[in-house]
């Protein structure tokens, strides 16, 4: 095979094993090294067992890559830090206070989950995805980062709340630095400056070490030291500390005795149906955004079917709610790492799965000597990167209606919960639409004419609006235009262009040149631009 990553494609098959399998089980076992202690981390955060995490990754890694044949190829499924939120409060609801009751209800809605995601794929709904402003889902996922932060820097210092809600949550973080578990605490500081400082070194060798690895080989060791295995107290400043294994990861010593069925006695109750829809919701559209994103990175610019992707996550849902697994979704972090360390096809997703079964199975010993406020620094350092306060520098910078929208969806999250957060959002883009002057008939349906003007020139025409509601009616007729050509978008008719058709667009006009053609977007001169991004919002000037 030629090394020319843009002219030879790996083949995904038997035929490629010879070729590409010593560069995928590379970056497999690498990737495994980063999601093993994530998975665990996720899973407890979720409430979940820890081992759920792991059954949902080596389901994800094994056997979804199978379904999905020679689709998605360099994306890695597995439990996600963005749906720990739905996760936990799930568990919360369904159980009244029991976390064992909770837990196997909460597996009916993930198998249910699974069932609608597949029905999702084969009725072809992943291009909805592009239905949400670009704004409201940056917003989803700071408001997921705020909430693994809120919910994880108590584990961290090893102090348990009292307290459930996310306000309530908030106020006891004073109290919860000013009694920390001053060993416990020192761990997971330890844990979070790793995860900070690593990647900031720029050594090659270093990097191909990755952080959450580094953490567990220096927790292991600090939990060992200050005897966690044992129950007992110390003494620190005239107070006394309790510690023992409640700080550490517990384990089954048999895998297989750790499959938990799910209990479906509820699954048809209004509780389930919230949560399954919410799953069905921002899983889809976490997995599809993901999706996205590692098509952009994949070196020879493979393309997912989505509607293939949903699929075959919604298989590995359906299992894995049967087995005791979390939830699933193509999950961005570790496929950006697969990318990095060379994946060439799925192999390197089957491999990594493959390594979780083996290490699982034969070292769970391991597992349980890994303290729980690494875990809790692992997650923190993930939310920090969600909520990061470059995001909302960014969304500033587009515009101050995106930082609204963007707000909006944060705020209300956090009050109520993800799935009003994300339709609040939705709703404030509507109402600035309707602020805007966006004419009515053009909402959900933009106004649309192609002409050919020779053989190899075409020009698009959008009139009325190009706004996120109706990118759909738009998208149906980009990628309708036959590739190689030189193709004009004309937008001087649109009274708004927003940021998602802006950056759709964009990446639209990346894609068609990738394949031959030339792609320009026109008739921009007489729009004010809401701000100085080159993305911003286009509105029409009055005369």
């Amino acid at each position: 095979m030629s090394d020319n990553k843009k002219t030879s494609v790996p083949y995904f098959g038997l035929e490629g094993i010879s070729e590409n399998l010593k560069k995928d089980i590379l970056s497999g076992f690498l990737v495994f090294l980063i999601a093993l202690p994530l998975c665990l981390g996720i899973s407890m955060a979720s409430g979940f067992p820890p081992i759920g995490g792991i059954f949902t990754a080596i389901i994800g890694g094994i056997l979804v890559p199978l379904i999905a044949g020679k689709n998605a190829q360099l994306t890695i499924k597995g439990p996600a830090a963005g749906l720990i939120a739905i996760a936990i409060a799930c568990v919360t609801d369904l159980g009244h206070g029991d976390p064992i009751v909770g837990y196997k209800l909460a597996l009916a809605v993930v198998v249910a989950t699974g069932i609608i995601q597949m029905a999702f794929g084969l009725l072809k709904v992943g291009n909805l995805s592009d239905f949400f402003p670009l704004s409201v889902v940056h917003g989803m996922l700071a408001a997921i980062g705020l909430i693994i932060i809120i919910k994880q820097v108590h584990t961290l210092v090893g102090v348990k709340p009292e307290g459930k809600e996310i306000f309530d949550l908030i106020k006891e973080i004073p109290h919860s630095f000013a009694n920390m578990n001053y060993e416990i605490a020192l761990i997971g500081f330890i844990s979070l400056a790793v995860l900070f400082i690593l990647p900031q070194i720029k050594n090659k060798y270093v990097k191909m070490i990755p952080a959450p690895m580094v953490v567990i080989l220096i927790s292991i060791p600090l939990g060992m030291y200050f005897d966690l295995e044992h129950e007992h107290v110390y003494l620190f400043q005239n107070h006394v500390y309790h510690v023992g294994p409640k700080f550490l990861v517990t384990l089954p010593s048999n895998m297989l005795s750790a499959i938990t069925f799910p209990d479906f006695s509820q699954v048809f109750s209004g509780t389930s149906i919230k949560y399954i829809v919410m799953f069905a919701l921002v899983g889809s559209l976490e997995t599809l955004l993901s999706a996205k994103a590692v098509d952009l990175l994949d070196p020879w610019k493979r393309k997912t079917n989505f509607n293939r992707d949903l699929l075959a996550v919604g298989a590995g849902n359906t299992l894995a709610g049967f087995v005791g697994g979390l939830p699933m979704i193509s999950e961005i972090v570790r496929s950006s790492a697969n990318v990095n360390n060379g994946a060439r096809t799925s192999w390197s997703n089957i491999a990594h799965g493959f390594f979780l079964l083996v290490f699982v199975a034969f070292f769970p010993f391991v597992l349980h000597e890994i303290p729980l406020a690494a875990l809790a620094a692992m997650l923190v350092y993930t939310g920090t990167r969600l909520a990061s306060p470059k995001e909302f520098s960014h969304t500033y910078q587009i515009g101050k209606e995106q930082l609204i929208i963007f707000l909006v969806t944060i705020i209300f999250t956090l009050w109520i919960d993800l799935l009003v957060g994300i339709f609040a959002g939705v709703a404030s883009k509507f109402i600035i639409q309707i602020i805007l002057g966006i004419p009515f008939k053009n909402t959900f349906k933009a106004g649309i004419n192609v002409r050919e003007n020779d053989a190899n020139h075409i020009t698009l025409s959008i009139s009325g609006a190009a706004v996120f509601s109706n990118y759909l009616s738009i998208k149906k007729h980009l990628f309708g235009l036959p590739l190689g050509k030189n193709v004009e978008i004309n937008l001087s008719e649109c009274k708004i262009v927003d940021h998602t058709v802006m950056d759709n667009l964009h990446l639209f006009g990346n894609d068609y040149r990738a394949a031959g053609g030339s792609l320009h977007i026109i008739g921009l001169d007489n729009h004010k631009s809401l701000s100085e991004h080159p993305l911003a919002v286009r509105k029409l000037k009055t005369t």
